[in-house]
């Protein structure tokens, strides 16, 4: 018999009194939009009208409120650190330094690029037999010139570290950008090379030197866009696991030298004896041009890779420039005020420092306790579907179910916080200065990790982030405190709004488990195909159909969605939703409340639109043209319009709750429709 996770009570007691929407604003719901035709506008188009983009955003939703309610939060512990006339030393003293020298603009303009003459002089008087010094250097100490490299968890064994080599070295990150030749790619390339042109000309090159810089930069990057993988390629994740003796890395990539590359790069950490190559191609391609590239070009790459990554802690000239680029990729028109750019330099130095904090102060224990019993219900409805799935065999459900009851669960905040007592703040030093030396100190902790057990209590996010995650290597769902407030979860609100908010994000990284990428790991997050090849094959025939509804989206004139890229978010929503629902039914049927009575509407609403209403409302924003240009190029995740109109368009009980029928837009055919978790 298939096993299911136990099932606790995750909601407080039927209140006596007539519920309230609290979640969901009923004056945003626009009548004039029928839910029957377009939902999302239906339920958002009045929030949009309320919240329009101001000059600073390019894209404004639910998650911005969100944030910006954190970011004050965390303004005010930072300031309230720093009156406290802290201890050199001590972690209110290191917080309250960063913060100070992040919004010093006068001495930063003052010191203009005086921060990196040095370093800057560096790379441009190393002689011809100081080039393999010179690339160690760089990639120890500032940038990832060619290639990135460094310890993650074995693919194949995730209770210990492996060494990975990867592509990158592209200042754009996507090569699209270098290679198509439509209107918009070459207008970001065009800003990309002015980027690069007045940086130069920041840090005190002529505009000759900075031109000839530039050249060789767009020559080089634009060859390892060349060989790097399409965002497609890059979701197949077997195909990333391609273990390289040392031996095997030294005849084949033999114009690094690998001896020296690893225990100079990474802090000391002897050459391994087995390394993964995540694409080969690209590393080939860095072999060839490191192997083929004169001096000068080498030294042009170096020294903007050196630039771009001090830019944001230097003088305004720098950050007017980043501005203007971004303005082109996401179309913002004003710059984030200097507080909240000083806040997020601080956080991403300490952010964990800061978390616990934030926790003492706003996250109850109440809410922890209250958030593990919705996980658990969500965990055991996930195991109802699976059980119930028609395409897929016994023996692989057994698998599923068994990857499903080891979910590690995290809430709120980690059980251990980091020690940043090691690292070293000086407000004599410059802030950049300074940050390199938090970048350093983050760099260590990571090397640090070479050669011992994996630490699973470790977190990917700080507790005031607004998000939450599934890591397939720990087989882990992680909730920080910052999600944890409404419209995606309130403890005084209807179990509709709560279940239709948090509940659906839960099963949405639940079901990240069993997506296209995280289906290929098992209970204890190793790479394992643990599926019968008949049941894989189903399971990519229901997710090329899936891909096939996001591709006929036109997002704007002549550009459509990328459901092959944004596939595992798509399958995470639809299951999410799906989930959640059923988790949400069990619950009221064991509270004993009789939804489809007229006591159970909410203002007007039954239980089951206020549940789709509330999913739809986590995803109102204002978003630019060109912000969703971006968007679809270089995210995972479909823009939220979509994430609305398209998934539910795939859900039979959606159609019930609003009477939507064939003929109506939001209809769907029962044939056309995919349903996969």
């Amino acid at each position: 018999m298939l096993a299911l996770a136990a099932t606790l009570m995750a909601t407080p007691a039927v209140k006596a009194e007539k519920e309230h929407l609290k979640s969901i604003n009923p004056a945003y719901i626009d009548n004039s939009i029928s839910p029957k035709n377009d939902f999302y506008h239906h339920v958002a188009k009045g929030w949009q009208d309320a919240h329009p983009l101001t000059e600073e955003y390019a894209r404004y939703g639910q998650f911005n409120i969100l944030n910006d309610s954190s970011e004050n939060r965390v303004k005010e512990i930072v300031l309230n650190l720093g009156a406290t006339n802290p201890e050199p030393g001590t972690v209110a003293f290191k917080v309250a330094t960063i913060y100070n020298q992040a919004m010093d603009s006068a001495r930063r303009n003052a010191e203009g690029a005086k921060p990196i003459l040095a370093d800057l002089k560096k790379i441009e008087t190393t002689p011809h037999e100081g080039m393999e010094d010179l690339f160690l250097w760089m990639h120890g100490n500032y940038s990832s010139p060619f290639f990135g490299a460094g310890p993650m968890e074995d693919l194949a064994n995730s209770k210990v570290y492996a060494m990975y080599i990867s592509g990158g070295g592209m200042g754009l990150g996507d090569r699209d950008y270098y290679l198509k030749n439509d209107k918009r790619n070459k207008e970001v390339r065009e800003a990309y090379k002015k980027l690069i042109v007045t940086q130069m000309r920041n840090a005190g090159y002529s505009k000759k030197d900075a031109s000839r810089i530039m050249n060789n930069v767009m020559k080089i990057e634009t060859a390892i866009a060349d060989s790097a993988w399409t965002r497609e390629e890059s979701r197949n994740i077997p195909a990333m696991y391609n273990p390289f003796t040392l031996a095997q890395l030294k005849e084949t990539y033999p114009n690094i030298n690998w001896q020296r590359f690893f225990p100079e790069t990474m802090m000391g950490i002897e050459a391994p004896e087995t390394v993964i190559v995540m694409q080969p191609n690209s590393v080939m391609q860095a072999n060839n041009l490191i192997g083929s590239l004169t001096d000068r070009e080498i030294k042009d790459y170096y020294l903007w890779k050196y630039v771009a990554q001090a830019a944001g802690a230097l003088s305004d000239d720098f950050a007017n420039a980043s501005f203007e680029f971004n303005k082109v990729m996401s179309g913002v028109q004003q710059m984030r005020p200097r507080w909240k750019r000083a806040l997020g330099a601080t956080e991403g130095s300490m952010g964990e420092a800061i978390g616990q904090l934030y926790v003492e102060k706003y996250f109850p224990e109440s809410s922890k306790q209250y958030m593990l019993g919705l996980v658990e219900n969500l965990r055991t409805a996930l195991g109802k579907h699976i059980i119930n799935l028609k395409w897929m065999s016994d023996d692989t459900k057994l698998n599923a179910i068994k990857k499903l009851n080891a979910f590690t669960v995290k809430i709120g905040y980690p059980d251990k916080w980091k020690d940043y007592s090691s690292m070293e703040i000086d407000p004599k030093l410059s802030y950049y200065e300074n940050m390199h030396n938090v970048g350093m100190w983050h760099q260590k902790e990571e090397y640090s990790k070479w050669g011992k057990p994996v630490d699973k209590s470790e977190w990917g996010m700080t507790p005031q982030t607004i998000n939450a995650y599934y890591n397939p290597l720990a087989n882990e769902i992680v909730f920080p405190a910052g999600i944890l407030q409404a419209p995606f979860f309130d403890p005084e609100a209807s179990d509709a709004e709560n279940y239709g908010g948090i509940g659906v994000v839960i099963g949405h990284e639940m079901t990240h488990g069993f997506d296209d990428q995280g289906r290929n790991f098992d209970a204890e997050g190793n790479m394992v195909n643990w599926w019968t090849p008949e049941d894989a094959t189903a399971f990519e025939a229901l997710t090329k159909g899936l891909v096939d509804q996001f591709d006929a989206v036109e997002v704007l004139p002549g550009l459509n969605a990328n459901g092959t890229y944004t596939l595992g978010e798509n399958i995470a929503d639809q299951g999410g939703l799906r989930v959640a629902m059923t988790a949400f039914l069990d619950s009221q049927k064991k509270k004993g409340v009789d939804i489809s009575s007229e006591d159970a509407l909410i203002d007007g609403f039954t239980p089951l639109q206020v549940f789709y209403m509330n999913y739809a409302n986590l995803w109102a924003n204002n978003i630019r043209p060109e912000e969703m240009r971006s968007l679809t190029t270089g995210d995972v995740h479909s823009l939220g319009e979509h994430r609305v109109n398209v998934t539910l368009r795939n859900i039979e009980p959606f159609f019930r709750a609003f009477s939507i029928t064939d003929g109506d837009k939001m209809f769907r055919p029962e044939q056309e429709r995919v349903i996969i978790w």
